[in-house]
């Protein structure tokens, strides 16, 4: 088996993985209520999409 012949750095070894950190998802307002929605789904809160209602969403109270 290949041994690695150096002992890797803290640095390089951080420098390596400074692209995995997550991302955050893209989010839009809805048209409708206003609220943050993932693009191209329906809204958790009102249930629109497109400008009319696909899911029936309760009204908490």
């Amino acid at each position: 088996m290949a041994v690695p012949k150096k002992k890797t750095s803290r640095a390089r070894r951080d420098r390596r993985r400074s692209h995995h950190a997550l991302k955050m998802p893209g989010m839009v307002a809805c048209p409708n209520c206003g609220e943050m929605r993932l693009p191209h789904r329906v809204c958790p809160e009102c249930g629109y999409y497109k400008g009319r209602t696909v899911v029936a969403v309760e009204a908490v109270e």
